[in-house]
């Protein structure tokens, strides 16, 4: 068990395998849906957006509430490599790819839903008579903002600031603390706007 536990990757598909049987022996067991119900698409679509957005947003607040404030009471002399060539990169790494797969399966999931067009219209495809539709569209907005930050400023920053792959070995120190705190200042904004999203996110399913 102890081996079992050790390998993330077996830990990590085990998971996914054990809740996808419990999703299946629920539905049909207890909902008494057909194996071939298409509302499984729906659950696993919603399934795979809730994980994902765990990833995403707990780097997030990794970032935010554990490394970055952290790591500057870390003698410069002591930080080393550690953080910067190993720890960082390999947190970014989930933290990017996080938000893809949750950007990915939520617009998925909100076709599935019939509503895409009309959330990220606010309601305005549907005469603003939908409530849910503008208030889950509030939450998929920010959420896109905040894709849109990751991709294009902060994991750029970040590359920089690092030197990730040794891309960007002839920045001085100066211009790698100013990529930092562009990065930081992104990464803020993002911290800043992830408890509207997910009250609207999960308000429009509550109050819907």
């Amino acid at each position: 068990m102890a081996n079992f536990l050790s390998n993330i990757r077996a830990v990590a598909w085990t998971t996914c395998l054990l809740g996808l049987v419990f999703l299946i022996a629920y539905g049909v067991g207890v909902q008494k849906f057909g194996i071939a119900d298409p509302i499984y698409v729906s659950a696993f679509l919603r399934w795979t957006h809730v994980v994902a957005g765990i990833m995403w947003i707990g780097h997030l607040y990794y970032f935010n509430f554990t490394q970055i404030p952290n790591v500057q009471k870390i003698p410069e002399e002591h930080r080393g490599p550690a953080i910067s060539k190993v720890i960082a990169p390999a947190a970014l790494f989930w933290f990017r790819w996080g938000a893809v797969a949750t950007l990915v399966t939520g617009v998925l999931l909100a076709a599935n839903q019939g509503y895409l067009i009309q959330a990220y219209t606010l309601g305005l495809a549907d005469g603003f008579a939908v409530p849910k539709h503008i208030f889950i569209g509030i939450g998929m907005w920010l959420a896109t903002i905040m894709f849109i930050n990751v991709w294009f400023v902060i994991w750029p920053n970040q590359q920089r600031a690092l030197n990730i792959d040794n891309a960007y070995p002839d920045l001085s120190k100066d211009d790698r603390a100013k990529h930092a705190r562009t990065a930081m200042l992104f990464s803020r904004t993002n911290t800043l706007l992830s408890v509207p999203m997910l009250v609207a996110m999960t308000g429009a399913q509550t109050l819907g």
